[in-house]
């Protein structure tokens, strides 16, 4: 079936609220994430040929209401809890549920799956397919693991939540602290999704970006103090601004080098650059607040050749001791070709490559070819951008990438 791309963005959107407001109201996490889905397979067939109801989240919440009191009504070992259930019933589909203006139901959902039962991989799988609408495959690749290692984990996070009586308690306050480092991780997560999709024709998915800072902020009125949350926010935004100019006329990729920066929202970027000021000046630092030091440098920049790649480099350097991570190291790569030139940045990745998170993966068989193709070895540059093409599940990475190829001349 051909569904609307309007109804399919809509609904993505849509669900996890959704989810949110049911495990608000009944609790019973699994039964109420089985209720969603079905919802939205009714979406699916009805939307397009009936049109948008006035009210589509009221609409979802009340036809996934009418399922979850299916459920409970279908299970005679839990029959006892059907009068509670009941009275709460929704009415009919034609009727939507009021919808509640500006809640928080999807920011809850996001620490209710921050549960401690769960490991911390655990809590950020699940809450990144329940609250993030991300599929088993973009998390396994966001995590640089095979898709069966992912659906495993988030089936033994479920089980856990059965075992835990499926019901989640809305944390308290004092609760916040613990689970704020898993939330933070899954909104940088869905955040990066949406900003380069991992998979599919586009480069953006920009309602999962959207959503990601608008949890963002709402956290930061929940914890205006934190520095590592105005550091997230700040991060979003100053990259959000860029997303304009990273696309050419026929959505083809724009790299940072070649974007015209008078296309950058210069509304964003001060504010996201005030915020990483903010966190760097007032609170312990963490890796969101070197991450928006990083991306607030790029931004002053009037070109990447005027860029302080001296600061950047520095800033990488820091990030990678209190939060050794593969990416950050690739990323450093660019940064120390720039200053110290290509073959510097090579010998880095050749280390890198024997990491065996990265040793086949597309963004580090790129960065390699860009180094490649800035030293002169256009022959092995090309057989780089041609490997990192076939690793990458975005067709507009791999159309950029197979692009580059092509331009390089014959050495």
């Amino acid at each position: 079936m051909n569904v609307d791309l309007r109804v399919e963005d809509l609904l993505r959107e849509l669900a996890p609220q959704v989810l949110g407001v049911l495990v608000r109201r009944h609790g019973r996490f699994e039964e109420c994430e089985d209720a969603v889905q079905e919802a939205v397979i009714d979406a699916v067939t009805q939307w397009p040929v009936r049109g948008l109801p006035d009210n589509p989240r009221g609409w979802l919440v009340t036809a996934a209401g009418r399922r979850l009191i299916d459920q409970v009504r279908s299970d005679h070992a839990r029959r006892a809890r059907e009068v509670t259930v009941a009275r709460r019933e929704p009415e009919p589909v034609t009727e939507p549920d009021e919808d509640v203006p500006d809640t928080d139901d999807t920011l809850t959902l996001l620490f209710l799956c921050c549960h401690p039962a769960l490991t911390p991989a655990s809590q950020t799988a699940l809450t990144l397919r329940a609250a993030g609408g991300l599929t088993t495959a973009e998390i396994a690749r966001a995590f640089l693991v095979p898709e069966a290692t992912m659906a495993a984990r988030i089936s033994r996070a479920k089980q856990r939540v059965r075992a835990a009586g499926g019901r989640f308690a809305p944390p308290g306050p004092h609760e916040w602290a613990g689970r704020l480092r898993v939330v933070l991780q899954v909104l940088y997560l869905i955040f990066n999704e949406g900003y380069t999709a991992s998979s599919g024709d586009d480069l953006h998915r920009a309602e999962l970006s959207r959503e990601a800072i608008r949890l963002a902020r709402m956290v930061r009125r929940r914890l205006p103090g934190d520095g590592e949350v105005a550091g997230l926010l700040g991060l979003m935004l100053i990259t959000d601004a860029r997303r304009g100019a990273r696309t050419g006329p026929s959505g083809e990729l724009v790299p940072l080098a070649e974007q015209d920066r008078t296309r950058w929202d210069a509304g964003l970027i001060a504010e996201g650059t005030a915020l990483a000021v903010e966190a760097m000046a007032g609170s312990p630092l963490g890796p969101y607040q070197l991450e928006a030091a990083i991306a607030a440098t790029h931004a002053a920049a009037p070109s990447t050749t005027e860029t302080d790649w001296y600061q950047i480099h520095t800033l990488y350097r820091i990030l990678e001791r209190i939060a050794p991570n593969p990416m950050i190291t690739l990323n450093r790569a660019v940064a120390l070709a720039q200053l110290e030139g290509p073959g510097a940045g090579l010998d880095l990745l050749a280390e890198l490559a024997r990491d065996e998170r990265m040793a086949g993966h597309h963004r580090l068989h790129a960065v390699r070819a860009h180094l490649l193709e800035a030293s002169g070895r256009t022959a092995a540059a090309r057989e780089a951008y041609r490997l990192a093409a076939r690793g990458t599940a975005s067709l507009a990475e791999r159309r950029h990438l197979l692009e580059r190829a092509r331009r390089l001349p014959a050495e």
